[in-house]
C-alpha cells in the first residue's frame, strides 16, 4: 500500500504553489505513484484507461469498461471511482469536463497545464523503499537464476524469452531486456536480442517494473573471456563506484564546494564521471553510451549529462550503468541519508569492491559490485 497522505501533503505544496485546483495523472507510472495501481490495458499507449486526480479528495476518472476492475483489483479505498460510457468521449474530454478548474495534468487535457510529475515523484517515501527493495531482490534473483544457466551456444533471444518468463512470474513487466554475446556486446551498447549465439561470454541488462518502479541491474557471464575483459571490465566498475560516491556527496550538497548548503546536480555527478573515465584510461568511452542516473518510478527519472541542473537527491534510487567497449557495470542502488545499499542484489552472485577514482569530495571507500561469473 501507498502512503497516500504523504503523496496527498506533496500535492496541496504543488497545487498552492501553482495557484491550482486539481493535478491528474494518466500516465502508467504518474498513476501508479499516486495509486499503487496499475491503469495499463494496452501496453504501447502512453496513457493508461484511467487518469487518478486530486482535488482535496481523490478520485479516479475511467471508462464504463474499467470502473469496476479497478476499484475491485486497483484502487485503496480512498479514492471515489467515476465512469463515462465508453462510446461517450474520450479520457481527456471526461477529465476536463468532471475537474475543477484552474488544474494541471501529465498528459494532453484541453486548457490544462502540464505537470512534471517526476518532481513530485521524488524523493521515494518510507513505503516506496520497502517495496523497491522487494523488487529490486525479485529482478535480481530472477535474472541470476538465468544467467546461472547460460552455455555458448545458447541464442540471445532464448535467453531473453527465459528472463520474461521468470520475472513474469514473479509479477514483474520488463520494459528493457538487453542480451549480448561476445561479438555483438563489443559492437554496440544496446545489444538487442538476435538468434546470434553468446560465444565467448554474455551481457545481460534488465529493466523491470512492478507497481510503478523500476530497477535496472546488469550481469556478465564469461566462458572464454578475451584477455582484455577483465581490465575493462574492472574499469567500467570504478566508474560505477565514483558515481555512487559522487551521488552520495552530491545529495549532501559536497560534492563540489564541500559546502552542504542544498542538493548538487546531476551534472556535478557527471563531472565526477568523466574523470573516472579519465582515470582509468578510457577517456572517451562515456561519449557511446548514457551513464544513468536517478531512478524510481521511471528507468530514469533522469539521465545525468554535461550540464544537467536536476538536483541530487535523497532517498533515491541511483542506477548508473557505465561502459567500456564489450564490458557494463550496472546495479540499482538506494541512497538514502544514513545509507547506500545496493537494491539489485541476492547475495547469491559472486561480488567484488571496486575503488572509486580519486575526486575532490567524495569517500574514497570502495563499493560492492557485481563481479563476472567466470564458467
Amino acid at each position: 500500500m501507498v502512503d497516500l497522505s504523504a503523496r496527498t501533503d506533496r500535492l496541496d505544496a504543488y497545487l498552492a504553489e501553482r495557484g491550482l485546483e486539481a493535478v491528474w495523472f494518466a500516465r502508467p507510472n504518474g498513476f501508479a505513484w499516486l495509486t499503487g495501481g496499475d491503469n495499463v490495458v494496452d501496453a504501447d499507449a502512453t496513457t493508461g484507461v484511467a487518469a487518478a486526480g486530486y482535488d482535496g479528495d481523490l478520485r479516479v476518472i475511467t471508462d464504463s469498461i474499467e470502473a469496476e476492475r479497478l476499484a475491485d483489483e486497483e484502487l485503496p479505498e480512498a479514492f471515489a471511482v467515476e465512469s463515462f460510457p465508453w462510446h461517450a468521449g474520450s479520457l481527456a474530454e471526461a477529465v476536463a469536463e468532471r475537474s475543477p478548474a484552474p488544474a494541471a495534468a501529465d498528459f494532453d487535457v484541453p486548457g490544462f497545464e502540464t505537470v512534471d510529475g517526476s518532481r513530485l515523484r521524488q524523493p521515494l517515501t518510507d513505503d516506496d523503499v520497502e517495496r523497491y527493495r522487494e523488487l529490486g531482490r525479485e529482478i535480481a534473483a530472477a535474472v541470476e537464476t538465468v544467467c546461472r544457466n547460460l552455455e555458448p551456444e545458447d541464442p540471445e533471444y532464448e535467453v531473453a524469452a527465459g528472463i520474461d518468463i521468470s520475472l513474469a512470474s514473479r509479477d514483474v513487466d520488463t520494459p528493457v531486456v538487453l542480451v549480448g554475446g561476445a561479438e555483438r556486446a563489443q559492437s554496440y551498447r544496446h545489444f538487442t536480442p538476435t538468434d546470434a549465439a553468446l560465444g565467448d561470454y554474455a551481457l545481460v541488462s534488465v529493466t523491470g517494473e512492478r507497481a510503478g518502479l523500476y530497477a535496472s541491474m546488469t550481469r556478465t557471464v564469461a566462458f572464454d573471456a578475451p584477455d582484455w575483459f577483465e581490465e575493462r571490465h574492472r574499469a567500467a566498475a570504478r566508474v560505477e563506484a565514483t558515481a555512487i560516491r559522487a551521488t552520495e556527496a552530491g545529495a549532501a550538497g559536497t560534492l563540489t564546494d564541500g559546502d552542504a548548503d542544498g542538493p548538487d546536480t546531476a551534472g556535478d555527478v557527471f563531472a565526477a564521471i568523466r574523470e573516472a573515465y579519465d582515470a582509468v584510461g578510457f577517456p572517451d568511452e562515456w561519449e557511446n553510451h548514457h551513464q544513468g542516473g536517478a531512478a524510481g518510478f521511471a528507468g530514469r527519472e533522469w539521465i545525468a549529462t554535461p550540464d544537467g541542473d536536476e538536483p541530487v537527491r535523497r532517498s533515491m534510487g541511483y542506477a548508473w550503468n557505465p561502459t567500456v567497449r564489450g564490458t557494463k557495470s550496472e546495479d540499482t542502488h538506494l541512497v538514502a541519508a544514513d545509507l547506500t545499499e545496493r537494491l539489485t542484489k541476492t547475495g547469491r552472485w559472486p561480488s567484488h569492491e571496486a575503488e572509486p577514482v580519486d575526486v575532490a569530495g567524495i569517500k574514497p571507500e570502495p563499493v560492492e559490485l557485481a563481479a563476472p561469473v567466470i564458467r
